[in-house]
């Protein structure tokens, strides 16, 4: 892909933003997305292939998000975040008659390579306008279904995003800003339930805290992350692999405060 991108103009600045995404696994380049793009300059180009669905009628897009960047990829539910949080300001279809390498008709496996690479460097490139990547489409994307954090009383509901897989922190969509409806303090207990398919996995209570040396090792904690979203962990230990959590659309979390005394 790299080869087929510095084909088009050696003069382009390709960077890997990661090669670590689970095979199959559409929600989390959705998250890796949504994680990512907003620290980039505007006009950036991403090439994003996480596609199970590749040569069947799945469409090929680039979407041009309201902040000015740019998204070459299946339209799979890889979209879902980033659509939310940056908004749509432009969608396309690639042309594949006139946007795909030259010679590659036959291969129906590898549009990473064929369609996606090649759409992204010439678009970045400045050989083609977005105008020039194929029909508008209508401001919609295939989304995946989740849980969106809300504010529910003196609970608030929301999804485990994404685990912080070297140390096992499990990471949720609940903002900074929301938490802070329910009033927390350093040293709170925030009480914890974990569900998989609507099935409780794990209940217990952790505290707010800055940072994970306040408590002992081995012990749980509820923190914010570098995201500003409440996270969990444990002091040197691993909060996933302990209490068998996982993360994506199908998990789900409710938080509560037990407010110190």
């Amino acid at each position: 892909m790299k080869g087929v991108a510095a084909g088009v103009s050696a003069d382009l600045k390709l960077y890997d933003l990661t090669h670590e995404i689970p095979a199959y696994n559409i929600w989390e380049a959705a998250y890796r997305l949504q994680q990512t793009v907003p620290y980039w300059p505007a006009g950036t180009v991403f090439v994003s292939v996480i596609d199970p669905g590749v040569g069947t009628n799945r469409k090929s897009v680039v979407l041009k998000t309201n902040s000015g960047h740019f998204i070459v990829t299946p339209d799979n539910g890889t979209l879902t975040l980033v659509a939310e949080s940056l908004g749509i300001a432009e969608i396309r279809e690639i042309d594949e008659a006139v946007n795909r390498r030259k010679n590659s008709e036959g291969s129906y496996t590898f549009h990473g390579r064929d369609v996606y690479a090649y759409t992204g460097a010439r678009l970045a490139s400045g050989a083609i306008s977005f105008d020039q990547v194929g029909p508008l489409l209508p401001k919609k994307v295939v989304s995946i279904p989740y849980q969106h954090a809300v504010l529910e009383g003196k609970k608030i509901k929301g999804n485990i995003s994404i685990l912080d897989i070297q140390f096992g922190n499990i990471w949720t969509n609940i903002s900074d800003s929301l938490f802070k409806k329910l009033d927390p303090k350093f040293g709170d207990m925030v009480h914890v339930i974990i569900y998989h398919n609507n099935k409780i996995i794990y209940q217990g209570d952790a505290p707010y805290s800055q940072t994970f040396g306040e408590v002992a090792k081995g012990n749980p904690l509820s923190y914010m992350n570098s995201l500003m979203h409440l996270s969990f962990a444990l002091n040197m230990g691993s909060f996933a692999n302990r209490y068998h959590i996982s993360s994506g659309n199908d998990w789900s979390v409710e938080v509560s405060i037990n407010h110190k005394k």
